[in-house]
């Protein structure tokens, strides 16, 4: 199979093409111009089988790149992922992950034959699920974000719907809930916690700042979210939407106690004003029975293990 990624040297993207080499595929990797040189990011053999294609989902024929390329699978990881980005930048997200969408589709179905013979899975997010209720989330609950991101996101399901039906693709829709691993960016709460806690134990501190610890989170280890867009790609049916999700909550407190534990260091919270999020979610986990039963997918990786690994990662 060959499959064209978007964001490839983004932090999941990395882990998808590396699974895709490892059995067998070849990939098309989009980047982002001015992006790192590949050989930092691919595997040793890598370059030899992966294609690089500039997409720049902003500019209005940013997509067209990728259109000369024919591919079975798409997998569309590409957008501006980081909430406080898009809160801060809310034109740009409404660019890149809407209309960015809306573009990439439109250019892999334009090349002729893409109608039968490519299956494309675009990545959404939980979180357009919005608030909620106390209980896990299905694909059958109302789509309500309450944030710019979520809001993008949404909006950008719709994009892939109207390409579809206006052109025949096969598109389906993965709603991955939170997940992390080694190499994820300090600007995602987990990674970040361990910035400060590692510095704290250097300092010899006895206090953290922290933001909202109450929301309840279902975090799932990036290598098992990858598998799940594997299997999404190879089993999966076009125009249905599957979470991705393991079921099971943690408070961020509980989080924060697990890492310091990790780490080996006791503080107390300090709570930040500046690191509280706006519309918070208070309770984000999901069913992903759906995705179980079409495709055979289930997590395999701790929770805790995955956070073991990302300690090991930065202290050693």
């Amino acid at each position: 199979m060959k499959v064209l990624v978007t964001g490839a040297d983004g932090f999941v993207g990395r882990y998808l093409v590396r699974s895709l080499l490892g059995r067998g595929d070849r990939v098309v990797a989009a980047v982002r111009p001015g992006g790192p040189d590949p050989d930092t990011w691919l595997p040793p053999d890598g370059r030899e089988r992966v294609e690089t294609v500039d997409l720049e989902l902003t500019e209005p024929h940013g997509a067209d790149a990728v259109a000369g390329h024919p591919v079975d699978g798409v997998v569309h990881l590409a957008a501006l992922a980081s909430g406080a980005e898009a809160r801060a930048h809310p034109e740009e997200a409404w660019a890149a992950n809407v209309l960015g969408t809306l573009r990439l589709l439109d250019a892999v179905a334009a090349r002729p034959g893409s109608a039968d013979n490519t299956k494309v899975l675009v990545i959404s997010t939980a979180e357009v699920y919005g608030r909620g209720s106390g209980i896990a989330r299905t694909e059958e609950d109302r789509i309500d974000p309450v944030s710019p991101y979520a809001a993008t996101k949404a909006a950008a399901e719709l994009a892939a719907g109207d390409v579809a039906r206006r052109t025949g693709l096969a598109v389906m829709l993965a709603r991955p809930f939170p997940h992390t691993g080694v190499g994820q960016a300090a600007n995602y709460v987990i990674p970040s916690f361990l910035e400060r806690l590692i510095e704290a134990k250097r300092q010899g501190a006895s206090t953290i700042a922290t933001g909202n610890l109450d929301p309840v989170r279902d975090i799932l280890d990036v290598r098992d979210v990858v598998d799940a867009y594997l299997a999404l790609l190879d089993r999966g049916f076009p125009g249905e939407a599957y979470n991705v999700a393991g079921g099971t909550g943690y408070s961020v407190r509980e989080i924060l106690r697990i890492m310091a534990g990790l780490v080996g260091i006791e503080v107390e919270p300090q709570p930040d004003p500046a690191l509280q999020r706006p519309a918070d979610i208070p309770h984000l986990v999901g069913d992903a029975s759906k995705l179980r039963d079409t495709t055979g997918w289930q997590p395999r990786i701790p929770f805790e293990q995955t956070l073991a690994e990302m300690v090991h990662a930065q202290t050693n």
